[in-house]
This record gives C-alpha cells, sequence and structure tokens, in this order.
C-alpha cells in the first residue's frame, strides 16, 4: 500500500500517522518526489482501513499494491534512483558504460585493458575474478589473486571496479571492490542476496537465462529488504529457441522495467549477442531504449582469450562503440516516457 501525503504536511499529524502505522507492525518507507512525500507501507497491510487513512487532513491519495515486490516498485518511489558507484553514477539521467575482460589472465593484461576501456569513454572498469563456467574443464577464473589484480588496475586507470561474487564466503576479497555483481546463474541464489542485502556496497543483479522480469524484480526485493536499496539491474539476454545468437536481447525489457521500477537499468550486449560485430548495434539499439548504461567486454587481444573472445572487443572498437552511444543518447527515450 502507498499513502500520497499532500504537499507540505503537518509534522504533528504526520509523526501520529506514523506511529500508529508502526504499531499495527507496518514498516514504512518514505519517498520525496517532486510535490508530494509518498508512505510506502510494507507488511499485513490487509489490517488498514483505507477509508480511515484517505480522511485524514494530511492524505491526498491511498493506493493498494498488487505486486509482491514492494521495495523495487516505483509506485513507493515515483524518482529514479541514482547510484553512486566509487564517483561513477548510473540513473536518473547518468549513462554509465561498463567495460573490460571476462576474465582477469594477469597483471599486464588487466591494466592494458583498464587504460583503453578509460580512453574509450568508459566510466566503470569489469574484470571476472570468480567465474561459473558450464563446463568444470574451462578456465575458472584466478579467484582472490584476480581481484588483487583488478585493484591494481583500479589504481592504473582511475576507475571504480565491479566483478563478480558466487558465494556468500567470497566477500572476504569484496572489500576495495566499488560495485558487487550477481551473475544471471546466480540470481535466485537467495542466500546469497539475503547476505549483499547487509552489504554497504553497490549490487548489479544480471537477469537469469530463463527468468521473467517479476523474478528479476523479486530478486532485487531479496536485497533491498535487507537495507541496501543501491540495485542496479541487468537485462543480459534472455535463451530462446533462436540459436543464431548466444541469447536473445530483450529490449523490451527496458522500458517494462521502466515503467515499474525506480531502479536504473543497464544492459549487456555482450552476452546477449555472444558476437563481437553484434555488439555495437545491439548497444545502440539499447541506449535508444533508454538503457540507462551498458557494460561491454573488451580484450587486448580477443582471440587469444582464455573467456568468450568470440564476444569480446578490441580497446579501439569499443572507444568506436562509445563515440556511437553518445552520439545518439540525445534521442533516447527519457526515464519519465518510459514509466508511463
Amino acid at each position: 500500500m502507498i499513502v500520497v501525503l499532500k504537499a507540505n504536511p503537518d509534522p504533528e499529524q504526520l509523526d501520529n500517522l506514523t506511529t500508529w502505522l508502526t504499531s499495527q507492525f507496518i514498516t514504512i518507507h518514505s519517498s520525496l518526489g517532486i510535490n508530494n512525500l509518498v508512505l510506502g507501507l510494507v507488511g499485513d497491510t490487509s489490517v488498514l482501513d483505507i477509508d480511515l487513512i484517505k480522511s485524514l487532513d494530511i492524505v491526498e491519495d491511498v493506493k493498494r499494491i498488487r505486486e509482491p515486490y514492494k521495495n523495487a516498485n516505483r509506485k513507493f518511489h515515483p524518482d529514479d534512483l541514482i547510484v553512486d558507484v566509487g564517483g561513477a553514477r548510473i540513473g536518473g539521467g547518468h549513462f554509465m558504460i561498463c567495460a573490460g575482460p571476462c576474465s582477469i589472465e594477469t597483471e599486464e593484461q588487466m591494466n592494458a585493458v583498464a587504460c583503453g576501456v578509460r580512453d574509450g569513454g568508459a566510466t566503470l572498469l569489469r574484470g571476472g575474478a570468480f567465474k561459473p563456467r558450464t563446463s568444470p574443464y574451462s578456465f575458472q577464473g584466478l579467484g582472490g589473486n584476480g581481484i588483487e589484480l583488478l585493484i591494481k588496475a583500479k589504481k592504473a586507470a582511475g576507475l571504480p571496479v565491479v566483478t563478480e561474487i558466487m558465494e556468500i564466503s567470497q566477500l572476504q576479497y569484496f572489500d576495495d571492490v566499488d560495485m558487487i555483481q550477481v551473475g544471471a546463474r546466480n540470481m535466485q541464489n537467495f542466500q546469497l542476496l539475503k547476505e549483499l542485502g547487509y552489504v554497504d556496497k553497490p549490487v548489479l543483479l544480471k537477469r537469469g537465462l530463463a527468468n521473467t522480469i517479476e523474478e528479476l524484480l523479486m530478486s532485487a526485493e531479496y536485497i533491498m529488504a535487507g537495507g541496501n536499496e543501491n540495485v542496479v539491474l541487468c537485462e543480459r539476454g534472455i535463451r530462446t529457441f533462436e540459436t543464431a545468437t548466444r541469447n536473445t536481447l530483450d529490449i523490451s525489457a527496458i522500458p517494462v522495467l521502466k515503467k515499474k521500477t525506480h531502479l536504473p537499468v543497464m544492459v549487456d550486449p555482450s552476452h546477449a549477442s555472444g558476437i563481437a560485430d553484434m555488439v555495437k548495434p545491439l548497444a545502440l539499439a539499447a541506449t535508444v531504449a533508454g538503457a540507462d548504461g551498458l557494460m561491454i567486454e573488451v580484450h587486448n587481444d580477443p582471440p587469444r582469450a582464455l573467456c568468450d573472445g568470440a564476444q569480446s572487443l578490441t580497446p579501439e572498437k569499443f572507444a568506436d562503440v562509445a563515440r556511437a552511444v553518445l552520439a545518439v543518447r540525445p534521442y533516447a527515450m527519457t526515464a519519465e516516457e518510459l514509466s508511463q
């Protein structure tokens, strides 16, 4: 349930209302919009008398919310969330380009890519240290040693960093990481999501290969319910009957998510296609559709990459994509248009 208050509500009446709601075991999430203060009520709201609340002088409107996700619901938070990642921002008109290799391999490779994507227009550096691979015989990443190399690249390039976590025990390695990524395979690892709700770091949550948009939002709800509201959603392609590409990029997910949630939406055209030549057109499509950011895989020597070389761009090709994307940004659908 949400309670929309009139402009400049009487402080004493507001205090009486919140005290009464709390006594009914209702959790209150306040969101200050442009003209109104919105109270998001979480709990068993069936015990509340809507007509009684509507009759209060400070109340403009009361609405019941049918969606099971409350914290991630735009109806509770009418304004777009701006997430700060080590000084780089995404959401609310701020566009973020995240780039880097699928897997961290060596210090030289990581530093070269980091400086290359920085010069090409990236504002966030990615690199995989813990790698969930389909085959147990594929390269699994360097683990903690990989994160050490990522932090060195962070210092060399002056960019904040994001890397993927696979299980709770790995949190000990993430002290100097600016953003924690939850990959597609762990989107419904609910114990991990709960734990990340208590972490004071932004979380990049990727959509699962065969998960619905509502399931993605419910996974975000797990994190936000713990108190960590800095969640960025990532559409990375879903599994369909089509085999021409690695996955199928769901462009429609962007306007749907913008309508349903205030959380920033990032798109990963690299995993969606699995083909380097398709990254640029998909990145452009996602940008014009209203995405708040892009995540692009970049490697200094893609043919020799230990992971996902076929979908990785060189730093030079990445710079070309970044220029093209920024050129079409003025034509992108705005968050306000998409949320109508």
